[in-house]
């Protein structure tokens, strides 16, 4: 799925390092051995970012792992479950390693593979497992026949990144079983790992800008900064994403907040701020169901908690769209809505943007720096 990317307003391009991760060995921890779900040693230890380009892979460097099987989303978006006959053999995705290979319970017997790439494929409910453990595979390698429960015969399928479980249609398409020939960029956010999906094609690649055009997804192409005022938006180009709702828990303060909670009652929804396309939608870690979109300038907004969403990565959306409903997955006491604001990959405070007591835009204009940086400057008059 490559994105042809043109908004309205606000887009993110990630400022990221590809990783200087080294290719998977055979060398494994005890607890890498034993456990499914563990950082990766190194990953992270050159930059906080990398980028993983599944477009440069060839048709043989890629396999579903039950090529006749019928794939369906379970566990919140978190796995596949891919049913098909006794006997059938289970394909490793990709090149790599074994890093675990035993029974664990709950699971069954289940085969991890590290991946060059810096992902990890896992694949349980194995009747039983054809690889050990530093054993290197290569795409389409058969590691195990498929194993039955409950009178269904199926591998229970999921991607990792250090650790960390995505959507598996972050990287495949379920039905059609293909590879999407895209780049994810994942960024280390603390103990979590943020994934994305990176547009593989601009339209202004082969063209200049005339000096005085302003590209919307690179304002910075003959400036190193941009001035945005909040306040020459049209009413149909922004959206309060919660409205009716109060601040109960702001941005920053002794908790180092990363974004502003917002409540209001169970299952209200949730509105798209702005113009965009969905990267990431689904489970991810202490954020239950969360959405990313990518917007215009550099912009990207996050939504998370929610009891359901409604989009998927790759949908375009409106400002004021209906997104998702408010709900308490991941690590959430009560029904809300966690809402961050993020310019060039760094978070900001979502107040820079959005008066949170009129429910509207800042009457500000905004200096969007090259760098990242965001300095916002009180308009003299408000646009009637």
């Amino acid at each position: 799925m490559k994105l042809n990317l043109k908004y309205n307003l606000f887009g993110v391009l990630f400022v990221v390092t590809t990783s200087a991760f080294a290719p998977a060995n055979n060398t494994f921890t005890t607890a890498e051995q034993q456990q499914i779900s563990i950082a990766t040693p190194d990953l992270f230890s050159r930059s906080n970012a990398i980028s993983i380009d599944l477009g440069i892979l060839n048709d043989n460097e890629y396999s579903f792992p039950l090529p006749v099987g019928k794939a369906e989303v379970t566990d919140n978006r978190q796995a596949l479950n891919i049913k098909t006959k006794e006997g059938d053999v289970v394909k490793a995705m990709f090149a790599g390693v074994v890093r675990l290979s035993r029974n664990v319970n709950g699971y069954g017997n289940v085969i991890v593979i590290r991946h060059d790439n810096g992902l990890e494929t896992v694949y349980a409910n194995n009747a039983q497992n054809l690889v050990k453990v530093g054993q290197k595979v290569s795409a389409g390698r058969s590691i195990a026949i498929v194993g039955s429960e409950g009178g269904k015969t199926y591998c229970k399928f999921s991607i990792m990144v250090n650790g960390g479980y995505i959507n598996p249609e972050t990287v495949l398409e379920v039905r059609s079983h293909k590879l999407r020939k895209q780049t994810l960029l994942c960024t280390k956010n603390g103990r979590y790992v943020d994934v994305a999906v990176k547009d593989g094609s601009k339209a202004n690649t082969n063209k200049k800008s005339k000096k005085n055009d302003i590209d919307p997804e690179n304002p910075f192409e003959n400036a190193n900064t941009f001035k945005l005022n909040l306040a020459d938006m049209e009413k149909e180009q922004w959206a309060y994403p919660l409205p009716g709702s109060h601040v109960i828990s702001p941005y920053g303060g002794a908790r180092h907040h990363s974004g502003v909670d917002i409540k209001t009652k169970p299952n209200d929804n949730i509105l798209a701020a702005f113009d965009g396309v969905v990267t990431m939608s689904g489970p991810f870690s202490g954020y239950g169901n969360c959405i990313r979109i990518k917007h215009k300038y550099g912009f990207e907004t996050l939504y998370s908690h929610q009891s359901k969403n409604f989009v998927k990565p790759g949908d375009r959306v409106k400002a004021g769209q209906v997104i998702g409903l408010t709900g308490r997955t991941g690590r959430a006491t009560t029904e809300h809505l966690h809402f961050e604001v993020f310019f060039q990959g760094r978070r900001m405070n979502p107040a820079v943007v959005f008066d949170h007591a009129n429910k509207s835009l800042q009457q500000v204009t905004l200096t969007l720096s090259k760098n990242g940086s965001v300095k916002s400057e009180r308009n003299y008059y408000a646009r009637k």
